[in-house]
């Protein structure tokens, strides 16, 4: 049976950020591989981190257009809010520290996965 990391585990986050907006609950979902490695990634930033999208249903990864294969789909990957390069910085470079080795980068915000079935040690940009 998978563990699931409650509130009381994780000191920066609760489980209900990383729900799919139309499955109420739905953050259970999340790799505890990733919740932990976030957490950490946080206390290092020392900023919060709003998280724009954790796990998501097939439905919702449809219609914002997510990959087929979206690592959000299986809890490996969190969308973190980034506006401006400091704060852009900061994130990056404590999910880094934090052991993320699968970021990708857009205007808005920062992709980290930890999802073991892709490939390891890369950054992309999102256009």
């Amino acid at each position: 049976m998978k563990h699931v990391l409650n509130e009381s585990e994780m000191k920066n986050f609760n489980i209900s950020e990383f729900d799919s907006p139309d499955l109420k609950g739905s953050g259970k979902n999340m790799q505890e591989s990733t919740l932990i490695a976030l957490d950490n990634a946080r206390e290092i930033a020392g900023i919060p981190f709003l998280i724009n999208s954790g796990y998501r249903t097939r439905s919702h990864n449809k219609k914002v257009n997510g990959v087929s294969d979206s690592s959000h789909l299986h809890g490996y990957a969190v969308d973190i809010r980034a506006i401006g390069s400091w704060t852009r910085m900061r994130i990056v470079s404590a999910l880094m520290d934090a052991g993320f080795n699968r970021i990708g980068i857009g205007k808005k915000f920062v992709h980290a996965d930890n999802d073991p079935n892709k490939i390891q040690n890369v950054i992309w940009l999102y256009r």
